[in-house]
């Protein structure tokens, strides 16, 4: 085993979360290395081109919304940053699909309240803008943190990297920057957690991770010129909830959540599914909408970097909790800074800056 690394800080997880907790260290002058086991920043941020190809200009196949009025701590980092915004498109009519039996139904749209604003470039746009500002050196990808010891003073991490071979990083703390399920069935601890804190990570749902994502792109919005907003409900499916994608570049789009089971999907394949989708958005959106020049789809479900066994079945976003996520020897050592652990917006972009924000606070507290 390689031991190469010591640092004051590891941070596990280059999501939103961690590159928030990595920027408010290197504000403090705290020196940190952050791990991340994929082979790109983001986490559940992903911004895809048509390809499916994390770009600059993408449709998001994560998160895609923040609401500035409820949501001021995001609100902030985005002009900080200095990220251009504009409001998801909603002008125009929504149509409803109720039976398999019946013509799906066209009514007036309502005005937004409050607001849906997206990032332009996609919420991808977050990642570059933060990791521009840290050192690149601390920045590590493709390293998989299998397993936490604590040793007296430090904590020591067993780290596997892309060619399979293992590193041992040594650390005053460790902020875990992922959701709680995914911590509790991917990392070992010794000396191991507390029962009753594993039974809170491992019924702690993680946001996205049963869900999946369908992308139509298109040459032209042919849905805004027949007055349509491009927002759907439907009770027939495949897809449960459509909205219009377009990016602020113009490239036309509409996406929708599926509300087909996790299993149900595996069974069905990607080919079968993109099929039953086209097929849908022709019925809500006309002849024009079953040609689509490429589709996208992205099942969380199928990411073992997002989901568990305990995700297949569909949840909402976790309930604000006020409760200690670490207890017992690991108190003071360990932060976890996941979205689904924030007291607001947990689960939300939003959740992942305050989650952030309460764990680097709580350790510089702890170093003084």
């Amino acid at each position: 085993m390689t031991h190469d690394i010591r640092t004051s800080v590891a941070i596990v997880g280059g999501g939103l979360a961690g590159l928030y907790a990595a920027r408010r260290l290197h504000a403090l002058g705290i020196d940190f290395h952050l791990f991340e086991a994929r082979d790109r920043l983001g986490g559940r941020i992903l911004s895809a081109n048509d390809q499916g190809h994390s770009s600059n200009d993408g449709f998001d196949l994560g998160p895609s919304w923040f609401w500035p009025e409820m949501q001021r701590g995001l609100a902030a980092l985005v002009d900080e940053l200095e990220l251009e915004t504009f409001p998801q498109y909603s002008d125009g009519d929504v149509v409803v699909e109720q039976l398999p039996h019946e013509e799906p139904r066209r009514y007036q749209g309502m005005p937004q309240a409050p607001q849906s604003m997206r990032v332009a470039g996609g919420t991808g746009a977050f990642i570059p803008a933060l990791s521009k500002t840290l050192p690149p050196e601390a920045l590590r990808l493709g390293m998989r943190v299998r397993q936490a010891t604590l040793n007296n003073s430090e904590v020591l991490l067993t780290i596997v990297a892309p060619d399979g071979a293992e590193h041992e990083v040594a650390a005053e703390h460790v902020i875990f920057a992922l959701p709680p399920r995914l911590l509790a069935s991917s990392v070992a601890f010794t000396p191991g957690i507390d029962s009753a804190t594993a039974i809170l990570w491992r019924h702690t749902a993680t946001w996205m991770a049963p869900h999946a994502k369908f992308f139509a792109l298109y040459r032209q919005s042919f849905w805004r010129d027949a007055g349509l907003s491009g927002t759907a409900q439907s009770q027939v499916g495949p897809l449960v909830e459509i909205h219009d994608a377009t990016t602020a570049s113009g490239m036309p789009a509409l996406f929708g959540f599926l509300g087909v089971h996790t299993d149900q999907r595996a069974a069905l394949g990607e080919d079968a599914l993109t099929q039953a989708c086209i097929i849908q958005l022709t019925r809500l959106f006309g002849p024009e909408a079953g040609r689509p020049h490429a589709t996208l789809i992205k099942d969380w479900a199928a990411d073992p970097l997002t989901a568990t066994a305990d995700d297949r079945a569909p949840t909402g976003h976790p309930e604000p909790a006020r409760i200690p996520w670490v207890n017992g020897v690991w108190k003071n050592r360990m932060f976890l800074a996941g979205s689904e652990t924030s007291t607001i917006a947990p689960g939300y972009l939003a959740g992942a800056i305050a989650a952030a924000e309460r764990a680097v606070h709580e350790l510089h507290g702890s170093r003084k």
